[in-house]
């Protein structure tokens, strides 16, 4: 999982409450066996005109002009904003997944599905949580500046503004240590390698029938 400490990107204003998994990565995608390639289908239904189907090429759809990540002034944005209660509806982990491989590194909302939420740290997407006076706030400065850029420093918990104001966000520790040294829930497990070794060796030495394997 890649590490975040301190991300500078574009933010993207995604000016709707209540987006829900199914439209952040439609069910469609969820028939893909693989865990990679979801980035084209992000907002896929939003995204463009036509319906959208696995393994489609991208080159091939017709991009609706009117939506947000499809305008000029937010080609390449990594910072997404967004309104209360991004990410309910269903549990897929595909939508972090899709936000993380469009490119998306952090979240920020009034609030987030709890699933969803969850699901973002696992994945090194980081959910960041801000009174909604300031959403607003931010809302405003990215409708009225072509450009507008956001530092998030998670070893510090700030979000920090062009101006270099600075608005302090909540983190519980143990997440904001995973996504510091780039953990995931597998990395976790690997730090200790070396002590499963020694108990999966010491159990066979004790047990060696469990040493069989399958032809």
């Amino acid at each position: 999982m890649q590490a975040f400490t301190v991300h500078k990107g574009l933010v993207a204003p995604m000016d709707r409450e209540n987006v829900d998994t199914d439209a952040i990565i439609p069910k469609q995608f969820l028939k893909s066996i693989k865990r990679s390639g979801f980035g084209p289908n992000l907002f896929d239904e939003w995204r463009y005109l036509d319906k959208g189907e696995p393994g489609q090429d991208p080159a091939s759809r017709k991009p609706n002009p009117d939506f947000v990540l499809n305008q000029p002034r937010y080609a390449g944005a990594s910072v997404l904003l967004a309104r209360r209660n991004f990410g309910c509806g269903s549990s897929r982990e595909h939508a972090p997944w899709a936000l993380d491989q469009y490119g998306f590194r952090a979240i920020i909302a009034p609030s987030f599905a709890d699933i969803f939420f969850n699901n973002c740290f696992k994945n090194g997407l980081l959910p960041i949580v801000l009174p909604e006076d300031q959403v607003a706030r931010l809302f405003d400065e990215v409708f009225g500046f072509v450009g507008y850029q956001l530092t998030i420093d998670l070893p510090r918990q700030v979000v920090v503004k062009p101006d270099g104001s600075e608005l302090p966000f909540d983190v519980q520790p143990f997440r904001k240590h995973c996504l510091v040294g780039g953990f995931d829930d597998i990395g976790l497990t690997l730090r200790h390698a070396d002590k499963i070794r020694t108990f999966e060796a010491e159990r066979l030495a004790k047990m060696p029938w469990l040493a069989h394997t399958a032809a």
